[in-house]
């Protein structure tokens, strides 16, 4: 039976944890086969600094045997912030949306995006939320529609640079 799901901000200590599921999400969703060290110096920096990133743990808690409480890791999501001139405030973007698979369909997303959008809600000048998806990841679409987001109508475009070394 599932426990319940309690969502924390990430700690260093999660790095390693979060970097593999990144690379195992851009597998999944895009076929995209990641270099694990680039994106583990990523979550690293985004943890130490909240400017470029912050990222939330999904925690599965349930009780044990003697009443001790067991909490497993079971998804994430990160968050950055975008400014917009249009409406004087900041879009917070969710990216980096991963469940693991033995988890899903129970609730995971649902509870990591409740907890951003109340604190969004509470942040001063944050105007909503935003994400982007896959064009042919009909699950994903569904399961954002269900939070009550929509389709903003957007296609993404991108130039994207080749890594210098070091």
């Amino acid at each position: 039976m599932p426990g319940r799901i309690r969502v924390r901000s990430a700690q260093s200590a999660d790095a390693d944890l979060l970097a593999g599921w990144a690379v195992a999400m851009a597998m999944e969703t895009e076929h995209k086969a990641l270099d694990p060290e680039v994106v583990l110096a990523g979550v690293r920096a985004g943890i130490a600094n909240p400017g470029k990133a912050r990222y939330f743990v999904a925690m599965e808690e349930a009780l044990a045997a003697g009443r001790e409480t067991l909490a497993e890791p079971v998804g994430m999501l990160m968050l950055t912030s975008e400014w917009s001139d249009w409406r004087n405030g900041d879009w917070w973007w969710i990216q980096s949306v991963y469940v693991a698979p033995s988890h899903r369909r129970r609730g995971v997303f649902a509870a990591l995006y409740r907890y951003v959008e109340q604190l969004a809600r509470e942040a001063p000048g944050v105007i909503g939320l935003r994400l982007y998806v896959e064009r042919d990841n009909g699950t994903a679409q569904r399961t954002y529609g269900a939070m009550g987001m929509a389709d903003a109508g957007y296609r993404i475009f991108e130039d994207e640079f080749p890594r210098q070394p070091g």
